[in-house]
């Protein structure tokens, strides 16, 4: 077999379009894999459910709320550091969330819960975490949280024993608090 000789320009093109795909797959690689996680509850991602369950067990499971700030001039607390909730109940928690500054601040809220095996089954009827929050300078505002712990997870052989979940908040800036801290104007240019 003879072999197969390419010109230089198709092989250019090769190289163009090879560098073109990988770039795409590298920016499509993170919401692809938050939506992987969202939808199987994988890597201890919770899932937005949209009824609670109709069985309640015996079974109880302490639930603890942990909450992060990242570069934010803001402060973030639950009201209550620990619940107890049967499996298959509903649970209500409440945040508390300061704007420290001057300034109004553009967040949102990113979430997982750990043990990671009890990811699928920690499921959320509302959030705060599910839209951009927009506070403005020093106010206070109380965010509800309406979960369940979902009763399959006590049939689970790999989540089965569970008796702790923490459920972890992070506040982080949004690219509009980030445009507005910069001096930005939403087009991009400096206002």
């Amino acid at each position: 077999m003879r072999p197969v000789k390419l010109s230089r320009n198709a092989v250019a093109i090769a190289c163009v379009l090879g560098v073109m795909f990988m770039t795409g797959a590298a920016f499509a690689a993170v919401p692809l894999y938050r939506m992987f996680c969202q939808v199987t509850g994988f890597d201890g991602t919770v899932k937005k459910a949209d009824k609670a369950p109709d069985v309640q067990l015996d079974q109880t499971v302490l639930i603890r709320f942990d909450t992060n700030v990242r570069d934010l001039p803001m402060t973030f607390h639950a009201e209550q550091v620990t619940q107890r909730v049967r499996i298959g109940e509903t649970g209500m928690a409440f945040f508390d969330v300061t704007n420290t500054s001057d300034k109004p601040i553009s967040a949102k809220a990113a979430y997982n819960v750990v043990p990671e095996r009890a990811g699928p089954y920690f499921q959320k009827l509302q959030c705060f975490c599910f839209d951009e929050q927009i506070i403005q300078p020093g106010e206070t505002m109380k965010f509800p949280v309406q979960y369940f712990v979902a009763p399959e997870m006590a049939t689970d052989r790999e989540s089965k024993g569970v008796q702790e979940i923490t459920l972890s908040y992070t506040f982080y800036p949004t690219d509009r608090f980030q445009q507005a801290v910069n001096g930005e104007t939403a087009s991009g240019a400096a206002g």
